[in-house]
């Protein structure tokens, strides 16, 4: 029977809800091969239970976490507190004010407290999950070269996007401007 590698990254989201935004990450990380560990826990309903999980993720050789919340959003410095790994801060849109709440509670850490924080909305996991990679990727080759090879495809996906645009505008007899 094949083992499972250790995780290298661990997810970990205020509440089971935040699961669906989250899985555009997990794919990311999958796509590149990293291995990952996901859970549930909160900051303010079971807070020894992330301190514990953040005082113990080095030595259970994680080594970068992602943490996802809405409202207060304290998971992300919460985890930070408690561990010399970086910590990606993903908020959760929702609430009355539609996750501005949960943007400014991530990203107005005390200094000495780091979280990296992206953006609101499905591009925040898929950020997360790239910051991520690109962190492992400084100590592995593979990675880095998936990296390039995800940067590549990115730039023949909008050169393609361009290319059809160029075709429809010349049907309307257009003038094409070359650029580069």
């Amino acid at each position: 029977m094949a083992t499972t590698p250790a995780p290298l990254v661990g997810i970990i989201m205020g509440s089971d809800s935040d699961w669906p935004l989250l899985q555009k990450g997990v794919e990311v990380l999958k796509d590149f091969g990293v291995p990952f560990e996901v859970r549930v826990m909160s900051a303010h309903r079971t807070p020894e239970l992330a301190s514990a999980y953040a005082a113990e993720a080095e030595k259970r050789g994680l080594q970068v976490l992602i943490s996802a919340a809405g409202g207060a959003a304290h998971l992300g410095g919460v985890l930070a507190a408690h561990t010399v790994l970086p910590v990606i801060g993903v908020p959760v849109a929702g609430g009355a004010v539609n996750g501005l709440d949960s943007l400014l509670a991530t990203i107005q850490m005390p200094a000495g407290i780091p979280v990296a924080t992206v953006t609101l909305g499905s591009a925040g996991p898929v950020n997360a999950a790239l910051v991520a990679v690109q962190i492992l990727a400084l100590s592995d080759t593979g990675l880095r070269k998936k990296l390039h090879a995800y940067k590549d495809k990115l730039r023949r996906k909008v050169a393609e996007g361009d290319a059809r645009v160029q075709a429809e505008v010349a049907k309307l007899g257009c003038r094409l401007q070359a650029v580069g």
